[in-house]
């Protein structure tokens, strides 16, 4: 059974190659790197997919029988909440068993550094190479149980401005995707004494996510959308990803705000509360992240996909924020994509400002003179041999979209540059059997005709 690794950790079908027996191998591997790394603690914790939480208890039994000081947590608990109890219980990494945003079906094995964080490439790269250890378990080595939700909360509180968003007494929504954000945007509104109403969709666990993948876009905000078109004003909803990492959000009038344009609000608060640092960004990342930080004087770091890359760069110092595909993390808070943060920190930016998300987006493009159209499409591929070559097949065709091709780039995947600012990337999923087909141009149609062709080109 082959265990493929992506960059951030392991993710397999459930049954398939995902079973209890491939997990053990795994955590056999992350223990020996731990210990070889004089690692002595570790947190284990789980979302609401199907026998996550047993997954996560093999996990931990392996992880106690090396000789571990291993904690597992309670209860289903949001990505960024074990990497926040790697840091406060002083632990020497993590596992999260969590799939993120991928299909129901699948299920991962997400590795945290020490720096409560997602694992660098080269920790993944470590404990891949230590897979095929004989597995040790033993039913007598001791688990302790954490519950990480107040120290949290508390950990929350210190960074928002919460004299802001007491002021606000309206409406937030809160779509849950029934994964493991249920309730903990909740409980910290509760906690706190926020005066606004919250609103919470798909609240209860569901490890079938309600018959959508649990990646808050478009696609998967049916409900939320009909939902928020007879809302009007400032009003919107955070759509929190399977394992609260990732963001998305709904605007009054039931219209999407694309991941880009979160980052760009994002950015733009953050400065105005006298924030710097340099800016991380991926290859698949909208131009308008590189234009408004350079507006506003940050350097700008290109990565390759994968958020590994990313806290790569973070922990070298000096960053402010960084993110791809609606996982966006700020430095002086978690090395983590975090969208319960994230859905607070938007919310602080219309009450600090007075302006609607919209709004605020709006008044970014109108400062840059730029207009933004981004959008991807998947490509259902077959795993095996057929699906490396896909990319090595692709020529640049001398147009697309009636725009001349002036440039190609491979630093992670194809990206062509068209002669008007517009382009196309292709990049091959590391847990899917999927190419992934990103895009951006300066008007709707032009970005259709983009992402059209570029599957027509791939073949299918």
């Amino acid at each position: 059974m082959t265990i493929k690794f992506g960059s951030d950790g392991w993710c397999a079908v459930i049954g398939e190659e995902y079973t209890f027996e491939s997990v053990g191998k795994v955590a056999q591997a992350y223990a020996a790197y731990l210990l070889e790394h004089h690692g002595k603690r570790v947190v284990v914790g789980y979302d609401t997919r199907f026998m996550a939480g047993k997954f996560a208890a093999r996990a931990a039994q392996v992880l106690a029988a090396n000789g571990l000081e291993t904690y597992l947590s309670k209860n289903y608990l949001p990505t960024p909440a074990l990497s926040y109890a790697v840091k406060y219980l002083g632990a020497d990494g993590g596992v999260m068993i969590s799939a993120s945003h991928h299909p129901p079906e699948y299920l991962g094995f997400k590795l945290k550094g020490a720096y409560g964080g997602t694992a660098t490439p080269a920790i993944v790269a470590e404990v891949k190479k230590r897979i095929g250890a004989e597995v040790r378990l033993d039913p007598s080595a001791k688990i302790s149980s954490f519950d990480i939700r107040k120290p949290y909360y508390d950990f929350l509180m210190d960074q928002l401005d919460l004299e802001v968003l007491k002021t606000y007494d309206g409406v937030l929504y809160h779509d849950s995707m029934g994964g493991s954000g249920a309730g903990w945007l909740a409980g910290f509104v509760k906690q706190v004494g926020l005066n606004l109403e919250l609103r919470e969709l798909h609240a209860v666990p569901d490890p079938m996510f309600y018959g959508v993948n649990p990646e808050p876009s478009p696609p998967n905000q049916f409900t939320v959308m009909t939902v928020l078109k007879a809302q009007e004003g400032a009003t919107f909803a955070a759509v929190t990803s399977g394992d609260a990492g990732r963001i998305g959000v709904v605007l009054a009038g039931g219209v999407s705000l694309a991941s880009h344009q979160i980052f760009a609000v994002l950015l733009a608060h953050l400065r105005r509360k006298g924030l710097t640092g340099r800016v991380v960004q991926t290859v698949a990342t909208s131009s308008i992240i590189e234009r408004l930080a350079k507006k506003q004087g940050l350097e700008v770091l290109t990565t390759p996909l994968g958020f590994g890359h990313i806290s790569q760069e973070m922990l070298k110092g000096g960053v402010l924020m960084g993110g791809d595909s609606g996982g966006i993390a700020i430095s002086h808070y978690l090395l983590e994509p975090d969208g319960i943060y994230n859905a607070l920190l938007l919310l602080e930016s219309v009450v600090a400002s007075g302006k609607s998300l919209s709004q605020q987006y709006a008044e970014i493009e109108a400062e840059l003179g730029f207009r933004s159209h981004y959008g991807y499409l998947d490509v259902p591929l077959p795993w095996g041999p057929q699906l490396e070559p896909v990319l090595g097949r692709l020529e640049p065709p001398q147009t697309m979209a009636g725009q001349r091709v002036v440039g190609v780039e491979t630093p992670d995947g194809i990206k062509w540059n068209l002669a008007d600012g517009s382009w196309v990337l292709f990049q091959i999923s590391d847990t899917e059997p999927l190419l992934r087909v990103y895009g951006e141009a300066q008007d709707e149609k032009t970005l259709s005709s983009v992402l059209k062709e570029a599957k027509v080109l791939v073949g299918t």
